[in-house]
């Protein structure tokens, strides 16, 4: 089982090479500190979303938003969006829930 899910992968991965090849004007790479470039990373995407969502700046987002595709990015906002109610709720001694509902604004319930 676990050959069929590794070779679908590879798959998958090999054809992301191909339609990314040496001309690929897309926005998705950056250079790392060595100088060389690397896919950004579906979280540092979300990161850079939300605090531009934050701070309304739209070409930020919109150039985040064109890192990652909808789906990754999606997933991303999600588990940042779980992660930062995690850390409230532990740091005000609340449950998640309570937090959350706090943040929107919504009655306790």
């Amino acid at each position: 089982m676990f050959g069929r899910v590794r070779n679908a992968y590879g798959r998958f991965r090999d054809a992301r090479r191909a339609r990314s090849g040496p001309g690929d004007q897309g926005g998705s790479r950056k250079p790392s500190r060595g100088g060389a470039k690397r896919p950004r990373n579906l979280f540092e995407a979300a990161a850079a979303y939300v605090s531009a969502c934050a701070e309304d700046d739209q070409e930020s987002i919109d150039e985040a938003a064109g890192w990652v595709s909808p789906e990754a990015l999606s997933f991303g906002v999600n588990e940042l969006a779980c992660r930062a109610v995690i850390a409230l709720a532990r740091e005000r001694d609340e449950s998640p829930r309570t937090v959350a509902r706090e943040l929107l604004g919504l009655p306790s319930a």
